[in-house]
């Protein structure tokens, strides 16, 4: 049932309707897209970097948008939930008023793929459109992802290993094996951030009939399964060293995993929606820290490698 509470300003609203603390989500894999695609044609294309990095923001917050105002309307979201505010369960905005907001970020993640498409073609249609429908069908249609087991994978996919393959291809017109490793190196943290998330909204979830993997695996393998994708952190990084110079640079990210350690242990403490909410955030600024240290790592080995 939706609640109604003072309407603040209009800049509050929007702050919370978009949620741009995650946003790293979207921002760390085209680094780390670009840092592979500067590094494979020895060119750095900023408009790419730019434009990718922009549609990448824009299919998150719609995907944020319409999953405020689908929750609202499935009544997963209540009074009661323990997570960041929602501004249609707080009747701040009304579903309606939502969704259209969502479907213009949407719209404008088209846009900027269309310059995309001009570059990369018929490849990069494709993963366009995928990702813009993985948006929409993350809270939306007859099976959204959000309801389901299946969610971290989504998000290894497409905030891994399709955006920094797509930044690669643009970079290159191709995607190879090494782009791919980085690709899981960056989608393993964002699949943690939503499994924090559910984690804390495990509860609620489950009285609204949702089965997420925290629900699955509890609160004890939620955890280990957290230290699992720090493992594959490391073993990515390390996977990368093996293709040789100039890949043995982004070992450098394995500098952020104590941060990571860290968060894993505050996780583990964990007992209230403000604790995970900490460990939420930090997880995304791991992440984020992660992408640049192996692109910087990548790029200074690419460039130490051709003065030597």
């Amino acid at each position: 049932m939706t609640q109604t509470s003072p309407r603040p300003s209009w800049p509050t609203i929007a702050w919370h309707a978009i949620r741009p603390r995650p946003l790293p989500l979207s921002l760390s894999p085209i680094l780390a897209g670009s840092a592979v695609g500067w590094v494979e044609s020895g060119v750095l294309r900023l408009d790419v970097t730019l434009v990718a990095a922009l549609s990448t923001a824009a299919i998150q917050i719609g995907t944020n948008l319409q999953n405020d105002a689908a929750d609202t309307l499935n009544q997963t979201d209540s009074a009661e939930r323990i997570g960041p505010v929602r501004v249609t369960e707080r009747g701040w905005l009304t579903p309606r008023q939502v969704l259209t907001a969502a479907y213009s970020a949407f719209a404008l993640a088209l846009l900027c793929g269309a310059y995309l498409v001009a570059i990369g073609g018929l490849p990069i249609l494709v993963l366009g459109i995928l990702s813009v429908l993985a948006g929409y069908a993350y809270s939306g249609g007859p099976f959204p992802i959000s309801r389901g087991p299946l969610g971290e994978l989504f998000v290894i996919f497409f905030f891994g290993l399709v955006a920094v393959g797509g930044l690669a291809y643009l970079y290159t017109g191709a995607i190879s094996p090494p782009a791919l490793v980085m690709g899981l190196a960056v989608g393993f943290p964002a699949a943690a951030v939503l499994l924090v998330n559910n984690l804390r909204d495990r509860e609620g979830d489950r009285e609204a009939g949702r089965w997420t993997l925290a629900i699955l695996l509890g609160p004890v393998g939620s955890i280990w399964l957290f230290g699992g994708l720090l493992a594959g952190v490391a073993v990515a990084l390390l996977g990368l060293a093996a293709f040789g110079v100039p890949w043995t640079g982004a070992a450098l990210g394995l500098a952020a995993l104590p941060f990571g350690v860290r968060i894993w242990r505050s996780l583990m403490a964990a007992s209230s929606g403000e604790d995970y909410n900490r460990c939420l955030a930090r997880t995304g600024l791991f992440q984020l820290l992660l992408a640049i240290a192996a692109g910087v790592g990548l790029v200074a080995g690419a460039y130490l490698h051709g003065a030597a």
